[in-house]
């Protein structure tokens, strides 16, 4: 077997809380900047060309994540797979894990961006978008979708870094393309005066240009993450391997989408000012979301390395010390987005109403964050011994569920924007409560057995 020597394995062994921080604090800087590529375009739009042009971005942020999530989820499946060969010593599966990942999400985004051009007109009807704002929305959508393969293959790439624990080369690389995108968005809106259109196009040039440089870097990678041309191939075995944790992921994700899709369609029924309000608060919100999701990701990098390793004691352990951090950074970046929320919403639009609605908003989302955190980083420990369906299945009962009856039954009683909104910490909180005793279950048999089985 060949050893993985001179990979990063920092996570086997030391101390653990600043290990987690030291990942995820880049990772979440890196979340944050890929929702800022959709960030400035919303703003953009907002302050050049209008309300409605910025509700049609807004609009298709949830189909967007609908479609990308399942094979972003797959990515985690990769991220798994390389950490517990890492963890294990296991080399040549690290290369083979690596080189299916470049390949597969080249052909995901491919089959994306195609089923995209498809689907673009008939799913933004369905989503019930208004008339002044239907033709913008289908438009950006079809353009966004164009530029899946170099979108994912980042996603991917970025799970080949996180699995070594190095969260921070994909940050500098996206501090780079951001800058681009930001660029591009006012030379194509302000200064050739286009529309929706201007700000997909600079999404996708900004993607494009992070995704080449990072499969730049890994070819010039000294240890066995590198990636070889001529090894560019699928493994089916490796495939089934990324599947059985991906799918499952990609899945909860996507229940997370379809049941914001709902919920959309219901804010879609108001107006425009709601819309747009929804739009950017909807934008603001994502950077407490990805400090919180962050710490999900590292628990199941640290817990894939740990179990590799067969050190079930120090996955446990790395589990409570997951909750404590990621609750202690959480606090500060909720009482930052509290405190500051008017300000960096009249970035998105002056609009005194959008404004009063997005505050709404943001106040309930804050709430809904704190039972997010704990489904996030309870899902990432079961993810990274391969126990990927329990969590996809109690997001898929409860989140959903709770949230596509309350849109249907309890909101058309009082069909108010705050109404809709708690949706969101009701739906959290029972998921939170149902996968922290399936966890508990599921460390019982993880305890039974000296290395656990996918399920």
């Amino acid at each position: 077997m060949e050893k993985t020597k001179g990979i990063r394995s920092d996570m086997l062994q030391g101390t653990i809380w600043d290990k987690l921080v030291l990942f995820a604090l880049p990772l979440a800087a890196t979340g944050i900047l890929q929702q800022l590529f959709n960030a400035a375009d919303v703003a953009v739009v907002g302050q050049f060309v209008g309300n409605a042009a910025q509700a049609a971005v807004g609009s298709n942020g949830p189909i967007i994540n609908l479609l990308v999530n399942l094979f972003v989820g797959v990515s985690l499946g990769s991220n798994v797979v390389i950490s517990q060969s890492i963890g294990a010593g296991d080399g040549e599966g690290v290369r083979r894990a690596v080189h299916t990942s470049i390949v597969f999400s080249v052909l995901g985004g491919v089959v994306l961006a195609v089923l995209g051009q498809v689907i673009a007109a008939p799913v933004v009807s369905a989503m019930g978008v208004p008339e002044d704002v239907y033709d913008m929305a289908v438009l950006y959508l079809r353009i966004y979708m164009a530029g899946m393969p170099v979108i994912l293959l980042y996603n991917f790439e970025s799970a080949i870094y996180r699995a070594r624990g190095d969260t921070k080369t994909p940050l500098l690389i996206l501090l780079l393309s951001g800058a681009i995108n930001v660029a591009l968005n006012i030379l194509f809106v302000a200064g050739l005066h286009m529309t929706v259109d201007g700000v997909a196009i600079a999404t996708v040039v900004s993607n494009l240009v992070s995704s080449a440089v990072l499969l730049w870097l890994l070819m010039r990678a000294k240890d066995l993450t590198r990636v070889e041309p001529k090894a560019l191939r699928v493994d089916m075995k490796t495939l089934r391997r990324m599947m059985r944790v991906g799918i499952p992921a990609g899945v909860q994700g996507m229940v997370f989408s379809l049941a914001n899709i709902c919920i959309q369609s219901a804010v879609n029924s108001l107006d425009t000012v709601v819309m747009a309000a929804s739009s950017a608060s909807g934008y603001l919100e994502m950077f407490t979301y990805n400090v919180l999701s962050s710490f999900g990701q590292a628990c199941t990098t640290f817990v894939g390395q740990n179990c590799g390793a067969g050190d079930l004691k120090r996955c446990h352990r790395g589990l409570w010390v997951t909750f404590v951090t990621g609750y202690s950074v959480f606090t500060l970046a909720a009482v930052f987005q509290l405190v500051f929320a008017r300000p960096l919403l009249r970035v998105f639009n002056p609009d005194p109403a959008v404004i009063a609605y997005g505050l709404v908003r943001v106040r309930y989302m804050v709430l809904a964050h704190i039972f997010s955190l704990a489904v996030e980083v309870l899902s990432g420990y079961l993810r990274g011994f391969g126990m990927s369906l329990a969590p996809a299945l109690c997001a898929l009962v409860f989140i959903c569920g709770i949230r596509i009856v309350w849109v249907y039954v309890i909101f058309p009683r009082d069909p108010t924007f705050g109404n809709l909104m708690i949706s969101y910490p009701v739906s959290l909180s029972v998921t939170a409560a149902i996968i922290a005793g399936v966890t508990v279950f599921m460390r019982k048999k993880i305890d039974a057995h000296s290395r656990p089985q996918p399920d």
